[in-house]
């Protein structure tokens, strides 16, 4: 009898919670401030990095709007200078991820 072989893909980013390092415009809020113009950075399903934010409030939600998406709300879990942690109210469905690194990255 043959020995039959099964290799495994690695992972991608997405499955095992790795971060995708991206670069996109976005527009953010907090509560009933003015949309403003920021950056996300690292993102994963379950949070993402953004700066460019006036004055961060911790304990308000953050709001996201990237272009064609629905708005995204998030939690800040932390402030390092001009630079926010924030995790997902929802974690993103692998579909809407992929989506977003997908534009992130020109594709």
């Amino acid at each position: 009898m043959k020995q039959q072989r099964t290799t495994k893909a690695p992972p991608s980013p997405r499955e095992d919670g790795e971060r995708a390092d991206i670069a996109l415009r976005c527009e953010a809020r907090q509560g009933t401030r003015p949309w403003s113009l920021a950056t996300l950075g690292e993102m994963s399903r379950s949070g993402f990095r953004i700066s460019g934010i006036p004055s961060p409030l911790p304990e308000v939600p953050l709001r996201i709007r990237i272009p064609g998406f629905q708005t995204l709300t998030a939690h800040i879990r932390w402030i390092e200078g001009d630079t926010i942690g924030c995790e997902f109210a929802q974690p993103l469905h692998v579909a809407v991820f992929d989506h977003i690194v997908r534009i992130a990255r020109g594709g």
